[in-house]
């Protein structure tokens, strides 16, 4: 039995069940219920982010879910350069690892949005400006925009990682 296979493989598998789950949780259902309430989901978000730290620890599952599964995959390929890399397996990992690459690069573009966006809102003095309020519906967009890739790219990984094993190409 190879423990340290096991490790990875629980490490791999629970921080992506953090970080897939946070994202499609936010995505789906607190972002959207954030606009629907107006200050009360301001206020909300400010607890979640701030006191709870809730972008932090999707940020750190994202990195231990990565790091984890590049071992895995190190392991699995004999250093990137076994015939295992063309192997059906081999290229659903790949495929899947990509598809986390760009749901993490967009997890950054709305950690990004969400400072710009709190950064905004505490500019606010009262009631906000018609510029300030434009300016807070295109990051909104732009937020909304940059989770549903996110989400979707996440979702596909899993798929991919999840039937790798059972591609015969």
């Amino acid at each position: 039995m190879n423990y340290l296979i096991i490790t990875l493989r629980i490490i791999h598998i629970l921080a992506g069940i953090i970080w897939v789950g946070g994202t499609l949780i936010m995505t789906f259902f607190i972002a959207p219920t954030i606009r629907a309430t107006a200050e009360a989901g301001q206020k909300f978000i400010g607890h979640l982010m701030n006191n709870l730290k809730f972008s932090n620890w999707i940020a750190a599952a994202a990195g231990l879910s990565i790091l984890a599964g590049l071992a895995l995959f190190w392991i699995d390929s004999n250093g990137f350069t076994s015939a295992w890399m063309d192997s059906g397996a081999g290229i659903g990992f790949r495929r899947g690892a990509e598809l986390a690459t760009i749901g993490f690069v967009f997890g950054l573009l709305i950690g990004r949005t969400t400072k710009a966006m709190a950064k905004l809102g505490a500019q606010f003095q009262g009631p906000p400006s018609p510029e300030q309020m434009a300016q807070m519906q295109k990051l909104g967009r732009q937020q909304k925009i940059y989770s549903m890739i996110a989400s979707l790219t996440l979702i596909l990984a899993v798929i991919y990682m999840s039937i790798a094993r059972y591609l015969v190409l």
